[in-house]
């Protein structure tokens, strides 16, 4: 085979594993359907009694398979959900906001309950599974859509958040390059993207660590406890 065939194949084979990487074959080579029984409740799921006492943060930190598989793991979380915020086009898609034209970011609603765990505890969270000194990537995906981004829904949350920023940066001694904005209309993100971590635990594994998250988080914060 001549090497620009070789390098051809190569590469057709790379773009295709990126594409199931990061879901482009869902529902087109998947069938997996998730258990009705998935550990962490969805939004709709909340007993009223408890959703009158939640707290929502909403926060970017690059793909949002990840981040929901992060916070569903803090107590006091009740529930994550997948979404699109902070851009210009209603009811965006998955694909649209992929081209990053829309000015959406991937994004993840936490509702959790501030008699368990604090707004300040969540961002604490947050602060541990984010690249923040990159503006336009987080990982190995690159565009508008994955900008880090802590989305406030009050005054208090956005001083919390502010004052945390500032700590970081004076904590690593360089710019923190996560927006603190306010939050707007939030757009759950398609069905298939919600709990992805657990409907396809092989898939996501493999594109987490494809992609270096871990690697580069301890990497961050070696660095700042060494």
């Amino acid at each position: 085979m001549h090497r620009q065939h070789v390098l051809f194949v190569a590469a057709m084979i790379l773009a295709a594993g990126y594409m199931w990487l990061r879901g482009g074959f869902v529902g087109l080579v998947d069938s997996f359907v998730p258990p009705a029984d998935l550990p962490r409740a969805a939004a709709a799921d909340v007993p009223p009694e408890l959703a009158a006492r939640l707290e929502t943060a909403t926060l970017a930190a690059g793909c949002f398979w990840c981040v929901e598989a992060d916070f569903d793991k803090v107590h006091g979380v009740v529930a994550t959900i997948s979404g699109y915020t902070g851009g210009t086009v209603a009811e965006p898609t998955y694909a649209q906001v992929s081209l990053g034209t829309t000015g959406h970011v991937e994004a993840v609603q936490v509702l959790f309950d501030p008699a368990v765990v604090s707004y300040e505890t969540v961002l604490d969270h947050f602060w541990r599974n984010v690249d923040p000194f990159v503006a336009h990537r987080q990982f190995c995906d690159v565009g508008s859509q994955y900008r880090p981004v802590i989305f406030y829904h009050s005054e208090a949350q956005r001083e919390a958040a502010e004052g945390a920023r500032a700590t970081m940066e004076e904590r690593f001694g360089r710019p923190i390059l996560v927006e603190v904005n306010e939050a707007g209309a939030f757009y759950r993100a398609e069905a298939h993207h919600q709990d992805y971590y657990l409907a396809h635990p092989v898939q996501y594994r493999y594109y987490r660590w494809g992609c270096g998250r871990d690697a580069r988080l301890a990497e961050i914060w070696h660095s700042a406890e060494s």
